[in-house]
């Protein structure tokens, strides 16, 4: 992102989802999801030369960090959007809680999940709740703090 680019607020956002189609907001749900499944897979290129001292590398995973966790309250805010409407979240998929799957009751937490050819070419993802994402993401930025000498402007 450029220095002089600023993110949308939360409540900018939140006011923007407000009048979209149903469809609409399911669609940036899973465009955000993408997103962060792109900026995972980035960091875990860029850790390596990070972990050798490339303070670049480090930056950069620090950056994408911040932005998945900008990108899970926005996935929230979609879902409370389409709840809100008195819709599920998810009406395509068996609603997640715990980790456990409320149709079959197995656990998802790290269930492979066929992905359509659009969305990759060959191989399929682990899936994982948004709570699940928004978990690691803290505990990666508590990490990042704890092993942090000094501040990085």
């Amino acid at each position: 992102m450029s220095a002089s680019a600023v993110p949308i607020s939360q409540d900018r956002f939140a006011e923007a989802i407000a009048d979209l189609p149903i469809g609409n907001l399911h669609a940036k749900a899973a465009e955000l999801r993408n997103s962060i499944a792109h900026l995972v897979h980035s960091n875990e290129q860029l850790q390596p030369f990070a972990d050798d001292g490339d303070r670049e590398c480090a930056d950069a995973i620090k950056e994408n960090q911040e932005v998945m966790a900008r990108m899970v309250v926005r996935i929230d805010l979609l879902r409370r959007e389409v709840e809100t409407r008195g819709l599920p979240w998810g009406e395509d998929e068996p609603a997640i809680v715990n980790g456990k799957s409320e149709q079959t009751d197995r656990d998802t937490t790290s269930m492979d999940v066929e992905v359509s050819s659009s969305q990759t070419s060959h191989h399929s993802r682990p899936f994982r709740t948004d709570a699940e994402l928004a978990q690691r993401l803290q505990e990666q930025m508590d990490a990042d703090i704890q092993d942090d000498d000094g501040v990085h402007l």
